[in-house]
């Protein structure tokens, strides 16, 4: 470390373990930039190869070169730890639950829809086939009741049947039903499009912002470090110690200052809990959020899978249609009984059938695509993502006090005049 904190190297040994050291890192940050850009941010593995190696370079040769690049730097690591840090973990899980849950959803809607196209379909076939079924009934009672008629030499231009004006051409039904199939499906799948392109969009627009945010504070932390000897100076450093001790004045440490914090310590001052009980409310309504997304995936798959299983166990109703038909004829009665003759009624033909048919809601020649199952992978990553945002909630404290250190390794003699000026402020104060 007292290398790479170096200005500049004192011989040829501490180049080359400097140049060791810089392309270590560096080969770590292309490979972890790489995987960033080609699994979360979704870009071609050619493009992610070219910019990770590009990116590798530059940085080789900033960090090799510039001194105040490598403090920079440095202070990005810890820096991952405060709001720009959970900016940038917080767009990965969005993305990821987006990008894997989306997609279940609008499948097993498309399962709920096509189920139901389904059971529209055969049950209107088989309905219209009932028709049929009447036709058939009527014709035969109709011949039935002309036989009566011929039977009796009643010679008049009678016809018995019934007329029905049946439905024959049923495929322009089933056109109108193919059709409003594919509407909402390509209604769907332009939403998902959308849905997916919105959410690459706006994590890269967010990913980006945020990688230049980390910059931007590191650097704006270097420039006050280096320019304010105010700016974030009230630490018990070790060179304020020594400089007490120096000077036999070692109760100032301990005097009244309620202000002073050791840089080793766990202590947060009020504001600090305040401050990081917010964050971590904020962070709870962004993870209710993304539990209904995630809850809203468990019960499209249910509903689907359900309706799926329902209509795979529809029963066939059965339809019966019944028809008894009897004639008698009296010839006379009136006269025979006035007579005191016996007369006798003439039963025609009778008629008596029975018609059935099946009334069929569900067939397995149904295209129906299978239910998509919610991704428990999904939920175990967003519970770790969001255990390490959590965890740097707590930590953005601790993360900036390290920033602090690592300023202060990089510029020994500006850190002595900071630890002078506190030490001067302590004794007009005491």
């Amino acid at each position: 470390w007292s290398v790479y904190s170096k200005p500049v190297p004192a011989n040829g040994r501490e180049l080359w373990t400097l140049f060791l050291q810089c392309s270590c890192v560096t080969v770590v940050i292309g490979g972890l930039f790489y995987n960033w850009m080609f699994a979360s941010l979704e870009y071609s593995w050619h493009l992610s190869i070219a910019m990770a190696i590009s990116f590798s370079l530059l940085l080789l040769l900033t960090l090799f070169l510039v001194h105040p690049a490598r403090c920079v730097f440095s202070m990005i690591m810890p820096m991952l730890g405060t709001k720009q840090g959970r900016k940038l973990l917080l767009s990965t899980c969005i993305m990821i639950v987006v990008v894997n849950v989306t997609p279940n959803i609008i499948n097993n809607i498309k399962t709920i829809l096509q189920v139901i196209k389904c059971i529209c379909k055969n049950s209107s076939e088989s309905l219209l086939n009932s028709t049929a079924l009447l036709e058939t009934a009527s014709w035969e009672f109709g011949d039935a009741i002309q036989e009566n008629i011929d039977s009796i030499n009643i010679h008049r231009p009678m016809n018995g049947h019934f007329k029905f004006s049946l439905l024959k051409n049923t495929s322009s039904i089933y056109q109108q039903m193919h059709l409003a199939g594919e509407k909402i499906g390509r209604d769907f799948l332009a939403v998902e499009v959308l849905v997916k392109d919105s959410v690459r969009i706006g994590n890269k627009l967010v990913a980006g912002f945020s990688v230049f945010y980390l910059c931007f504070e590191s650097t704006w932390y270097l420039k006050n470090y280096l320019t304010n000897l105010r700016f974030d100076n009230f630490y018990i450093t070790k060179k304020l110690k020594r400089l007490t001790m120096d000077r036999k004045e070692a109760h100032l440490l301990v005097g009244p200052s309620k202000n002073l914090i050791r840089p080793t310590g766990l202590k947060l001052s009020r504001e600090e809990v305040m401050l990081c009980l917010v964050q971590a409310m904020l962070l709870t309504v962004a993870l209710m959020l993304m539990l209904v997304l995630v809850a809203m995936d468990h019960f499209a798959f249910s509903v689907a899978d359900t309706a799926v299983t329902k209509a795979a166990q529809f029963s066939v109703v059965p339809v019966a249609l019944s028809i008894k038909y009897s004639a008698k004829i009296r010839i006379l009665p009136f006269f025979l009984q006035l007579f005191r003759l016996p007369y006798e009624e003439s039963s025609l033909q009778d008629f008596e059938r029975n018609y059935h048919h099946y009334l069929i809601f569900s067939s397995a020649h149904c295209g129906i695509s299978p239910t998509t199952p919610p991704n428990p992978s999904v939920l175990l990553v967003m519970g770790l993502l969001f255990c390490i945002l959590y965890a740097t909630v707590f930590l953005e404290t601790y993360a900036r006090r390290l920033c602090r250190k690592i300023a202060g390794s990089f510029f020994e003699s500006w850190e002595e005049k900071r630890a002078l000026y506190l030490y001067k402020k302590l004794s007009r104060k005491y």
